[in-house]
């Protein structure tokens, strides 16, 4: 079995993908202040450990900015229309540090962007990544739906294709992966208080 299989996170392997956390889904998108709670504090963590980091913005023009809890300020955001993040440009910055091959997956639609469960064309965040042989772990506390069904088999399918699930805070633990590691205490004090509970009820 190889490495990438195993599902290894490494602070100097690893890329945080933030999706389409926009101003219009605010009041249809269940748990969703909790959902970009957690987003947030994968957002401070990766800093804190210079992971890069990936915002995409579905049809900003439509659907509304970045929403300003998210803590994304200063960073690029990438616009896009089609049901993947996986556009040319998010592409083209992934090559600039190849030796980056974990993708950590968070944001919205479950069953849209981050990955499709029975739609066509079969765009998906999860699944191009896969192709394109990135090691993919989707934050299942950081992941929401309209429709909580649409939620649940979302991550089934995500589960099925080879993608691996996984919360903020085990990410975050993987990311340091020792109590002495030197950002150990900076980072620490995002995961004292456990993640808000968004509710999500599990298949598995």
């Amino acid at each position: 079995m190889s490495l990438t299989r195993l599902g290894r996170l490494g602070q100097k392997s690893s890329v945080l993908f933030l999706c389409d956390m926009q101003e219009k889904f605010r009041h249809n998108i269940a748990f969703f202040p909790q959902i970009v709670s957690v987003a947030s504090r994968l957002l401070q963590a990766g800093k804190m450990l210079d992971i890069p980091v990936i915002v995409t913005e579905q049809y900003p023009k439509g659907l509304g900015p970045t929403v300003p809890e998210l803590g994304a300020d200063g960073i690029k955001k990438y616009s896009k229309t089609c049901f993947t993040m996986m556009i040319p440009e998010v592409e083209k910055e992934l090559q600039s540090f190849p030796e980056r091959r974990s993708v950590i997956l968070c944001g919205i639609e479950a069953q849209a962007c981050i990955t499709l469960c029975y739609q066509f064309p079969f765009q998906s965040t999860t699944l191009d990544l896969l192709q394109k042989g990135f090691d993919v772990h989707v934050v299942a506390d950081a992941c929401s739906s309209r429709s909580q069904v649409d939620r649940l088999m979302a991550l089934s399918r995500i589960k099925q294709s080879g993608a691996f699930l996984t919360t903020s805070e085990g990410v975050i633990l993987q990311l340091l992966q020792d109590s002495s590691h030197p950002k150990f205490k900076q980072v620490q004090k995002l995961i004292i208080e456990p993640a808000p509970d968004s509710g999500l009820l599990s298949l598995f």
